[in-house]
């Protein structure tokens, strides 16, 4: 395979994930995630210019949005599920966009990758109500693996390019 048709590969890949997202097909959109799955999104913090090192809370130590394995998430897919969820009552109305996607690492080739370090950009666009939006923009860095010939998400690093959130619920998944 070569890195236009892995990168092709990819993108289809994240726009079909999107789809699911959007259209709240949660349960499918859990077959896409590894047993092994890291699901994290830290805390972007507002820090003098030389302290960059310092911008982010760091995983499995400080405090982030979600540090999450496939269980959490799932649970959290079952709640959204159950109708009862009240910060999703009634449904928003979701829509992910996925751009500037760039493969940084294919393991343990290019010619037959197994594994890929991927990076993107997002912006999520969530309506719920009449006058209730939320905008979310920012990266993401994800550990895709073949799993029985398809893609599944290892691991996903989540930046928000804010610091403080704006929205009133984190409800999306990202």
């Amino acid at each position: 395979m070569n890195s236009h048709a892995l990168r092709a590969d990819i993108e289809d890949f994240f726009y079909a994930e999107a789809e699911l997202l959007d259209e709240r097909r949660f349960p499918e959109w859990l077959d896409l995630l590894t047993e092994d799955l890291v699901y994290f999104m830290p805390i972007q913090r507002n820090v003098k210019f030389g302290n960059a090192d310092r911008q982010e809370t760091r995983f499995g130590v400080d405090v982030s949005w979600f540090d999450e394995d496939k269980w959490t998430v799932s649970k959290r897919v079952e709640q959204l599920m159950t109708g009862l969820h009240w910060a999703e009552e009634p449904a928003s109305r979701v829509s992910h966009f996925v751009t500037n996607v760039r493969i940084k690492e294919a393991r343990p080739t290019l010619e037959d990758p197994k594994e890929v370090v991927v990076t993107s950009r997002f912006l999520i666009y969530q309506n719920r109500i009449e006058r209730e939006t939320a905008v979310f923009a920012g990266k993401r860095e994800d550990l895709l693996r073949r799993v029985d010939d398809a893609w599944k998400i290892a691991r996903r690093r989540i930046t928000l390019d804010q610091s403080v959130l704006l929205a009133k619920n984190l409800t999306v998944f990202f």
